[in-house]
């Protein structure tokens, strides 16, 4: 479960920072880009938060 946390999270990074760069050159679906990146670090968030949840 810690890969898939830490995977979800880096990718998102990723989308992100590929959405950053593109709004730089003016690429007409760098908002989607930084939007998925933000779903994706928000699935990680959870996936972190449930397994602390179901290990006490």
């Amino acid at each position: 479960m810690r890969n898939k946390v830490i995977s979800f999270f880096t990718f998102g990074l990723f989308l992100i920072l590929a959405g950053a760069i593109s709004k730089l050159f003016n690429y007409s679906q760098s908002n989607l880009l930084m939007a998925i990146g933000l779903v994706f670090e928000l699935f990680a968030a959870v996936l972190f938060a449930w397994k602390k949840i179901n290990n006490k």
